[in-house]
């Protein structure tokens, strides 16, 4: 049923992105109190941002697709029931901030993730960065787009290749055998602490590969299917296609061509 994914769709999920970014992120930048932080978990936190985007989100997404569940990632984390809707027949997956704790420490980059999956297959995907108002997004079979103009994923070139790695939630073990076996033989570069950012720039030509540990459908649904439509790469560590109802299984290869993907596939099958 990708053809839900109309010009029409993605112009009014845009609208909606931007009005909720305007709203309750943008003003919000650099002015949070510290009362308006709070800890979520282990190096994480949430604002009062991420909760009046996802309420704006939630509430037009809705209505706009009435016949579709939501699945938002605060109302995720307050009620873990709420994600048996990504194996629906349709269901919204929304990031109403991502990169939360480079917003909360008034920095960039942070933007907005929102997917539509169709039973845990994302046939829809639409990123915005909030501050530079960037926006991409790709349809399952209908390529990739930033800013409406059609992109196709490029290597940055570099020798050797620029690798932005996450060994945040790796285990000790997994993290040091990255750092020993895959990390000497790239060039690599901090990872900005928001997917939203982070496939933008494979698809751009500034990262060629990223390994992804946790992969939760809200920060890696509409990535992964933008990567994949620009002609790159994002599975897991098999091949085997990224689903956002199998949020549980760690481990996610992204590149922004399959030639990269194979060559850190083949790295990291050997360091196993």
């Amino acid at each position: 049923m990708a053809q839900l994914i109309s010009a029409s769709l993605t112009s009014a999920v845009e609208a909606i992105m931007r009005a909720a970014s305007d709203r309750a992120i943008v003003p919000r930048y650099r002015t949070l109190a510290a009362h308006e932080i709070t800890d979520k978990a282990t190096d994480d936190v949430v604002t009062v941002a991420d909760h009046e985007a996802e309420a704006i989100l939630t509430e037009k997404l809705t209505a706009l697709l009435p016949e579709a569940a939501l699945v938002g990632e605060e109302a995720a984390h307050d009620d873990p029931s709420v994600l048996d809707a990504l194996s629906g027949p349709l269901t919204w997956i929304v990031d109403p901030l991502d990169g939360t704790n480079n917003f909360a420490a008034g920095k960039p980059p942070f933007g907005m993730l929102v997917a539509l999956a169709q039973h845990g297959d994302a046939i829809g995907g639409w990123i915005l960065d909030s501050l530079t108002g960037r926006f991409c997004h790709a349809s399952l079979g209908g390529g990739a787009f930033i800013d409406g103009e059609n992109v196709r994923s490029r290597a940055s070139g570099g020798t050797p290749p620029v690798a932005a790695i996450s060994l945040i939630f790796m285990d000790p073990a997994k993290r040091e055998a990255v750092k020993a076996h895959i990390a000497p033989h790239y060039a690599l570069v901090d990872i900005p602490r928001c997917a939203a950012e982070q496939y933008p720039r494979l698809v751009l030509g500034q990262n060629d590969v990223s390994i992804f540990d946790r992969t939760l459908p809200w920060d890696h649904a509409a990535g992964v299917l933008f990567l994949n439509e620009a002609g790159g790469k994002a599975t897991r560590l098999d091949g085997s296609p990224y689903r956002a109802d199998d949020y549980a299984r760690p481990g996610m290869i992204g590149a922004s061509t399959p030639a990269l993907w194979h060559e850190l596939a083949e790295r990291m099958e050997a360091m196993a």
